[in-house]
């Protein structure tokens, strides 16, 4: 793995180097909110990332520490990739980043719904699926 080079001590030059990408983020929110861990569910995401795209940033992202793989508990063929408590500490980014968008920019309205939700309580919220993540 390549150690992790970062641009600047800006705290958010450096975060953007690891979490800047159009799909870093995502690869977390498909693991904290859509249950997914292994290569195969992340290729099935409605964004269609590419498998060389997806291989380097699950690579990249194990290399920062905040996901690490282990052996999938059903098949030893697949790898079963999880959050680290870094990765899980990226919870509150992802909400922020969820009512952002709620209120500036054009979303699917089925997503709409869960913005309010989250917009009403925020913080209990954010902590119940904190504790969710950290118990898998």
């Amino acid at each position: 793995m390549k150690p992790l080079k970062v641009r600047s001590g800006c705290p958010i030059s450096s975060a953007l180097d690891i979490i800047g990408d159009k799909w870093s983020l995502l690869i977390v929110r498909d693991i904290l909110m859509n249950g997914k861990n292994t290569y195969n569910e992340f290729l099935k995401s409605k964004e269609k990332i590419a498998t060389n795209v997806l291989a380097d940033r699950l690579s990249m992202l194990e290399a920062s520490g905040i996901l690490a793989k282990e052996e999938h508990p059903e098949s030893k063929a697949k790898i079963f990739y999880r959050l680290t408590d870094k990765g899980i500490d990226l919870l509150p980014v992802l909400v922020e980043l969820i009512l952002w968008s709620n209120t500036y920019l054009p979303i699917d309205e089925a997503a709409r719904p869960y913005g309010e939700v989250l917009k009403r309580d925020k913080d209990a919220i954010i902590k119940q699926l904190m504790a969710i993540a950290r118990k898998k």
